[in-house]
């Protein structure tokens, strides 16, 4: 009877809950590729496999765009000093040609200066607004100038961040450089993972997709409080009438082992 009892329950188990197995995987894994280019001066191999701080673990060379960048850090404040000068001057030009003007307007009108006389006063007083016009032109030209420098200092500000690659937090699953290689754009320089928690995917039968977000979960025949977080109402292309479900877990000792999940029916 008792052997009767025991293969009853298991029958009446099972007929609620589907068993599944599944990888404990790291809750993310992360390519890094490179967004420079340039020579690795340094790619710390040792840190394979620990969890990194705000530290590089590569460095590719970034001397010539340290020159570059205080190259044109040093520029900008010359074109602004020369700048300041220059509104002086259009201030003076400003001043003298209010002057002239108002003197062109008194010969203007004086019937015993001559047509020559006049002329002059007419030409001196063109000649200071080309003057005025032309340093007025100058000093837009050079904020311009600043500008595009301002913004290639960005650039070279972003290049130099980006030649020291960190990924604070996360684990260094595989470095993927060398020192002393060569990289391009888009060379890839490591992979990484966040191990602060873990993650199981499922394949669910659709049987189980509906109100799967509020079954119980266990997990090597242990009853946990995990729930599924991540549902895809869409059938999975490889697993067909499958349904990928997510569940994250705390970080275990061990990640890569299989265990096995049970979804059950409250």
């Amino acid at each position: 009877m008792v052997r009767i009892f025991i293969a009853l329950t298991f029958v009446v188990t099972c007929s609620f809950a589907k068993v599944y197995y599944a990888k404990v995987e790291p809750f993310e894994l992360r390519n890094i590729s490179s967004s420079v280019a340039g020579l690795v001066i340094s790619a710390d191999e040792n840190l394979v496999g620990t969890k990194l701080s705000s530290s590089a673990f590569v460095v590719i060379d970034s001397e010539v765009d340290r020159e570059e960048l205080g190259y044109i850090q040093s520029k900008i404040i010359s074109i602004k000093e020369i700048i300041k000068v220059n509104e002086s001057v259009l201030l003076n030009l400003s001043d003298t040609l209010s002057k002239k003007r108002e003197n062109y307007k008194k010969v203007e009108g004086l019937k015993f200066k001559s047509t020559v006389e006049k002329d002059k006063e007419f030409y001196d007083l063109v000649s200071n607004e080309n003057l005025y016009l032309s340093t007025k032109k100058e000093i837009e030209n050079l904020k311009i100038q600043i500008s595009d420098m301002k913004l290639r200092e960005v650039q070279l500000q972003r290049t130099l961040r980006d030649k020291k690659i960190s990924a604070k937090g996360f684990t260094l699953y595989e470095l993927l450089v060398k020192s002393g290689q060569v990289v391009g754009i888009s060379t890839p320089i490591a992979k990484v993972a966040d191990v602060s928690k873990a993650k199981l995917t499922l394949y669910l039968d659709e049987a189980d997709v509906a109100n799967a977000k509020q079954k119980v979960i266990y997990i090597d025949g242990i009853k946990t409080s995990y729930k599924i977080s991540r549902l895809l109402s869409i059938a999975d292309g490889k697993n067909i009438s499958k349904y990928m479900a997510q569940i994250v877990i705390e970080s275990p000792k061990l990640f890569s082992k299989l265990v096995k999940v049970e979804v059950e029916d409250k």
